[in-house]
């Protein structure tokens, strides 16, 4: 019988799990296997965790390591994507912490974004190109438009109060805004919620070609709201523990959402995004990358 194209070019969907702030490991779930995997880019936040949901394996990897050991500019951003690029992963569930920038969402309420706007200060390893290799992908769509309407779908089953849209700022950190920047960002970029590590995890995640989608955990109104206290560690904390059970079902939910397989076009993203001569990239850098663009460099 012969395939549409679409089935043609589709592939096997593999889950990964991304965890922020106090999002670990999630209760009521078999764990079967622990990965400790290395690569060309160093170490990743952690062992990476394999669970069965429903049947299906499902990788979760904890952001800052286990005992929240790394700052978001600490992360090794680059090792934590290709650890799950070895482990089959396509579509990458990213849990963040998020402050809220928008009057109408609320601590406790969930966010699925579907822009980026970075105010990193370019500290941070964005990029799997470079050392001879020179690539441009399209990121004007930073977030999979597949994965967010699984994980919406995932919270209404929940019937948790969740936001369709809006752009996540991300900041340098670790120290969270002053008045003066974070009322820039509301009157200027209109954003619904501020954070530290969508940057550079998105633009990883598609350069390795992965479908990216995010489940942000609305904690505080960052500084600029008169009325409500300034945010904390402590209130930041006590809102994601008091979330945790939800953002677990729904993580379970959006598992058991995934189709079998995917067609989208971030699992090709890199197909032509290669500026390079391939004759010509270093042997050094050709191994280090094989498992990400291996059909493109030979």
């Amino acid at each position: 019988m012969s395939q549409s194209p679409s089935n043609i070019n589709s592939k096997k969907v593999v889950l990964g799990v991304i965890g922020g702030s106090g999002v670990y490991k999630m209760d009521g779930v078999e764990y079967v296997r622990e990965h400790n995997l290395a690569t060309p880019f160093g170490e990743p936040s952690d062992s990476v965790m394999e669970a069965n949901i429903e049947g299906r394996s499902v990788y979760f990897l904890p952001r800052h390591g286990k005992g929240h050991r790394y700052l978001p500019s600490e992360v090794n951003y680059r090792a934590n994507i290709h650890a799950l690029k070895q482990l089959g992963v396509t579509h990458v569930l990213a849990v963040s912490a998020v402050g809220i920038m928008k009057d109408n969402i609320k601590p406790g309420n969930m966010v699925v974004p579907d822009q980026l706007f970075d105010r990193t200060r370019g500290g941070r390893a964005n990029t799997f190109f470079g050392e001879g290799i020179a690539g441009h992908v399209m990121f004007g769509d930073p977030f999979c438009n597949e994965m967010r309407a699984i994980i919406l779908a995932g919270c209404k089953m929940e019937k948790a109060t969740v936001h369709d849209g809006g752009t996540y700022v991300c900041m340098e950190g670790p120290a969270f805004s002053t008045r003066a920047e974070s009322q820039f960002y509301r009157k200027t970029l209109e954003p619904c919620v501020i954070g530290m590590t969508a940057i550079p995890e998105a633009k990883l995640a598609r350069e390795a070609e992965m479908c990216y989608g995010m489940l942000a955990l609305a904690t505080d109104y960052d500084c600029w709201h008169e009325s409500e206290e300034d945010v904390s560690v402590a209130a930041v904390i006590a809102v994601v523990k008091a979330n945790a059970s939800l953002a677990n079902n729904i993580i379970k939910r959006v598992a058991s959402l995934m189709p079998s397989t995917s067609s989208s076009e971030n699992l090709s993203a890199a197909k032509y995004a290669i500026m390079t001569d391939i004759t010509k990239i270093p042997e050094n850098t050709r191994k280090k990358v094989q498992l990400l663009w291996g059909p493109y460099i030979g």
